[in-house]
């Protein structure tokens, strides 16, 4: 994904400490060993000048390309913004499962087996991996997940790692500068002439109406 304001490690823990959702291990299960990484150099603030990231990307090209596909499915592309893979999410989503935190560890044994598990259900009642079944079988199944209180208690791993992929999938797409027209943030744009003051429709919603001149 192209370069953010926002530091890397700032959305890292930014999103992090929004995440509510658990693993998939199940109530009790021993937690998951710690991932080896071996770094090239020390973790800093990013260099926006020589972008780099100083630790390994885990996902292969297979659970990529299914990511992708979900991706897409949670954020399709409309008349203000582009489809979430191409900007890139499911990569940035290979560069937070492969961070050296706690909280990034435990997402990637979520996302991991979550792939796993959709793929597994897939071939199951479609006899294909997901990204290959038809857009209405797809949907279907994601529909089946979308909310764990509803979801059948065989579907309860695809749910809760859905609610984390739903979760990180928002966090990567709005970060990025492609997305923020969709918001209705503008940043630093230059205004010609004038400050022409706070909108009318922002004065009459904080109840400020009759004070602007104060």
């Amino acid at each position: 994904m192209n370069p953010s304001p926002l530091s890397r490690r700032d959305i890292f823990k930014l999103v992090a400490a929004a995440s509510a959702a658990g693993a998939l291990a199940p109530v009790g299960a021993e937690p998951p060993k710690p991932l080896t990484r071996h770094f090239k150099n020390t973790l800093s603030d990013p260099d926006y000048a020589h972008p780099s990231i100083p630790w390994d990307k885990p996902l292969d090209a297979t659970e990529l390309a299914t990511l992708a596909v979900l991706v897409d499915l949670i954020l399709p592309a409309d008349e203000t913004s582009p489809a979430a893979s191409a900007i890139g999410v499911h990569e940035f989503l290979n560069e937070w499962v492969g961070a050296p935190y706690p909280e990034n560890r435990a997402d990637y044994e979520t996302i991991r087996g979550g792939v796993a598990w959709i793929n597994t259900h897939a071939w199951k009642h479609h006899g294909k991996a997901f990204k290959e079944i038809a857009p209405e079988e797809q949907t279907a199944i994601l529909d089946s997940i979308c909310d764990p209180a509803k979801a059948l208690p065989e579907l309860s791993h695809g749910a809760r790692f859905f609610q984390k992929l739903r979760m990180l999938t928002l966090g990567g797409y709005y970060t990025h500068p492609a997305t923020w027209k969709s918001l209705g943030y503008i940043g630093n744009t230059p205004i010609n002439g004038p400050y022409p003051g706070v909108p009318d429709e922002i004065i009459k919603l904080l109840g400020l109406e009759g004070l602007e001149g104060l």
